[in-house]
């Protein structure tokens, strides 16, 4: 640890044809590039479980009482990244990995319908668009785990908290372009928390829909074989 502000990053489980999830992979590899030398990540790995979810997110906020916290899911059967505005409290009623749903089909029972991040999504999303990359500004996360986690860690959070669902196929899914491309995503939540009046007009210097080797991939590629030891 150096310290300073924490930043929690979780990546999903198994689920289904994924024995490795692509979203918690994506979470290991940006424990091993970092947002630099003044924040501290931790990363956790959440089961499809409603239960251990709620756990996980509880634990998380009341514990590490971090700055942000970045939940990462897939987006099955598509090749883009989106970054998810809202989360919902209601309408659960698909089981999770344990057969089991909520009775009430509720995140937190008297909570408020939905909730959004502090983040202004649309406004990463345009800025990255501007700069050549597709990313998705979405208000709908699913209603299935990666929306039940939202809604709790924004509900635990006061809304300091921010769902990115990762692709499962495409260009996208190489780490090595993946890592580079959330991480300056999450640098860019970031910064617009400590400034949200901070206009978001500027373009960036990185084009992540072209294979081109930036900084910040170099960095991973140091350190990717590194990964599967964690």
């Amino acid at each position: 640890m150096n310290g300073g502000e924490v930043v929690v990053v979780t990546g999903f489980g198994p689920f289904r044809q994924f024995l490795v999830n692509p979203s918690w992979k994506a979470a290991k590899g940006l424990k091993l590039v970092g947002f630099g030398e003044r924040t501290d990540i931790f990363i956790r790995e959440v089961p499809v479980s409603y239960v251990k979810t709620q756990q996980i997110i509880a634990e998380i906020w009341q514990t590490l009482h971090p700055k942000f916290a970045v939940h990462l899911g897939v987006a099955r059967g598509s090749s883009d990244v989106f970054l998810e505005q809202t989360g919902k409290n209601s309408g659960y009623r698909d089981k999770d990995v344990c057969g089991f749903c909520p009775e009430s089909q509720c995140c937190v029972e008297g909570g408020p319908e939905k909730l959004d991040s502090v983040v202004n999504m649309r406004a990463v999303a345009k800025e990255f668009k501007q700069a050549g990359t597709d990313v998705i500004y979405s208000r709908d996360a699913g209603r299935y785990l990666c929306d039940f986690a939202y809604y709790f860690s924004l509900y635990h959070g006061q809304r300091r908290a921010a769902l990115i669902h990762v692709p499962s196929s495409g260009s996208l899914t190489s780490a090595d372009r993946l890592v580079p491309l959330l991480q300056s995503l999450i640098h860019t939540m970031l910064d617009q928390l400590e400034d949200p009046q901070k206009p978001h007009e500027e373009m960036m210097t990185e084009d992540f829909s072209k294979p081109a080797v930036t900084a910040r991939s170099s960095d991973y590629e140091d350190k990717q074989s590194d990964l599967f030891s964690l």
